[in-house]
């Protein structure tokens, strides 16, 4: 069996050598967009745009939009890769990333980010409308500039700031449709972002030597793993709170209701577990799980929205 090799040892110059011109294996490219993430924030942009009119979306503002916020987040996930690959280096998650590994150079990796923000971009701004396409590109500011490039070395409440960039999708399917914001698309806003420290903070009491070797203030580094598995919990009973406000104000009906608090509870007992019997996988486990519930929320919302059964 092969030896590993460990993580901080000196790239071999076959292993540092960026692939010449564009003939660097599209895998890496592929892989730098981040897909899983990015179909996610798709699916919270595809219930967005489904709840913003009674009947069918329109199939060509459909496509458009999809393919727009798609191709932007893509964008902005490429800018991370570039950005943290230093981070990236010192972290077992991260460091056999493209840009770390040298298989796309920083410069291929700009260039890439750049054509998938300009294609997106004007996507959103001659098929849907300007402000989706304003929208979403403030959102890859956020995420890319605001969050990796300050909030995340800069502070242990980055996730909380930072959170708001990767929770618009909702509002960006909901403008693409309508063109206009709603206070229904901000709820589903707030539905994310609540979600969103108790999903990463779980991965980071998991990756806490981590993040803590390589410097960055999460709040397990900066505040203990107690305390953030405490706020852990807190920030799940807010979301489970949170999630009943599409039922309690009118637009949401019983399957909802019945869906969202099966998988709020399932949430709140790994949250529990977390906190009170713990081990060593719980934290991981956790945070896998947050991925499920948020998935099958913006499902059973979709389902809610079409197949409507009052209480």
């Amino acid at each position: 069996m092969a030896k590993s090799q460990p993580i901080n040892a000196p790239l071999s110059a076959s292993q540092s050598r960026p692939l010449s011109g564009w003939r660097a294996n599209w895998r890496y490219y592929y892989e730098m967009t981040k897909p899983r993430v990015v179909m996610l924030l798709l699916l919270t942009a595809l219930v967005g745009m489904c709840l913003a009119t009674p009947g069918w979306v329109p199939a060509d503002r459909l496509i458009a939009g999809l393919l727009g916020i798609g191709l932007l987040a893509s964008a902005a996930a490429v800018l991370n890769h570039i950005v943290d690959h230093k981070i990236d280096s010192q972290m077992a998650r991260t460091f056999n990333r493209p840009v770390v590994k040298g298989k796309v150079s920083i410069q291929q990796a700009l260039i890439f980010s750049f054509v998938l923000a300009v294609v997106g971009y004007a996507l959103l701004e001659i098929w849907v409308n300007r402000l989706t396409a304003m929208l979403t590109l403030a959102s890859l500011v956020g995420y890319a500039v605001v969050y990796t490039m300050f909030l995340k070395r800069a502070t242990p409440q980055n996730i909380v700031i930072g959170g708001l960039a990767g929770a618009a999708p909702p509002l960006l399917g909901w403008t693409a449709v309508t063109g206009e914001v709603h206070a229904y698309a901000l709820l589903l806003v707030l539905i994310v972002f609540t979600w969103t420290p108790p999903h990463f903070w779980a991965l980071a009491i998991h990756r806490q030597k981590d993040y803590a070797k390589a410097k960055v203030p999460m709040l397990p580094v900066t505040h203990g793993i107690a305390f953030t598995k405490t706020c852990v919990l807190l920030y799940t009973i807010l979301l489970c709170l949170v999630c009943l406000l599409p039922y309690l104000i009118g637009k949401a009906h019983l399957i909802y209701l019945v869906g969202s608090s099966l998988l709020n509870a399932g949430f709140l007992y790994y949250a529990l577990k977390l906190k009170y019997a713990a081990d060593e996988q719980t934290a991981m486990t956790t945070f896998k799980y947050s991925i499920v519930h948020l998935m099958v929320l913006f499902v059973v919302l979709l389902v809610d929205h079409y197949v409507p059964m009052a209480l």
